[in-house]
C-alpha cells in the first residue's frame, strides 16, 4: 500500500510504517491491542502481517495480538470486539488523566 501512496522510495515509507515506528519509539510505555480474524481474506493474501508486529522488540511497547477464530474483515468482526477496545483505551486514558 505504501507504494501507491508514498512512491517507490522506501525511506519515505518509514515514517508511516508501524514496525519502524515501534522499533524507534522511546517515549512512555505504551500498550497496543490488535484483534485479527483468522478467516480474514487480507490475512490469507498476506496483505496483513500481524506476525511481523509480534516479532518487533521494544521494551516501551507491549503488543497484544488476539487471533479470533473464524472471523473475517467484516463489520460483524468490528462490532464483536469494539466494546473491548473501548474499555482498553478507557483504562489507559483514565490512568493518564489520574497521573496528570
Amino acid at each position: 500500500a505504501f507504494l501507491g501512496y508514498l512512491g517507490p522510495s522506501k525511506e519515505n515509507w518509514e515514517a508511516y510504517d508501524s514496525l519502524e515506528i515501534i522499533k524507534s519509539y522511546s517515549g512512555k510505555p505504551r500498550k497496543i491491542l490488535i484483534d485479527q480474524g483468522t478467516a480474514d481474506n487480507f490475512l490469507a493474501q498476506e496483505q496483513l502481517l500481524p506476525q511481523k508486529l509480534e516479532s518487533v522488540k521494544n521494551n516501551n511497547v507491549q503488543i497484544e495480538i488476539r487471533y479470533q477464530e473464524g472471523y473475517d474483515h467484516s463489520y460483524f468482526f468490528i462490532a464483536s470486539f469494539i466494546e473491548e477496545h473501548f474499555a482498553f483505551h478507557y483504562e489507559i486514558l483514565s490512568k493518564q488523566n489520574a497521573e496528570s
